[in-house]
């Protein structure tokens, strides 16, 4: 019998590609790739691997904010995300239950 795992998280990182010059921008232009390593690697670092997962996703519809990340089970938006920004979220919002106010993308939060 397989067990389950049970998260309490799970970070989306959006990594969508969109051609240069698009005017809505793109995220793994921006760095997203990275970030989603970054993400793992704090997510672990802060002993929540079991419980958090951290992974890329397609195109989030938020470009204009990129690298954009949703915190689900919260439905917490954040935008723009840089390297800085990954520690903070890890250590305020997953282990903290406190979301990152200045990184919230104004209108889906």
């Amino acid at each position: 019998m397989t067990t389950v795992k049970k998260l309490n998280f799970h970070v989306f990182v959006c990594t969508n590609e969109r051609p240069d010059g698009h005017p809505r921008g793109c995220c793994k232009a921006k760095g997203a790739e990275d970030l989603v390593q970054q993400f793992k690697m704090e997510v672990a670092k802060a002993g929540l691997a079991a419980t958090v997962r951290a992974q890329k996703a397609g195109c989030l519809d938020t470009c204009e904010y990129g690298p954009s990340v949703v915190v689900y089970p919260d439905n917490t938006w954040y935008g723009p995300v840089n390297a800085q920004d990954v520690g903070e979220i890890v250590q305020s919002h997953l282990l903290q239950g406190k979301p990152v106010e200045r990184l919230k993308i104004p209108g889906k939060n």
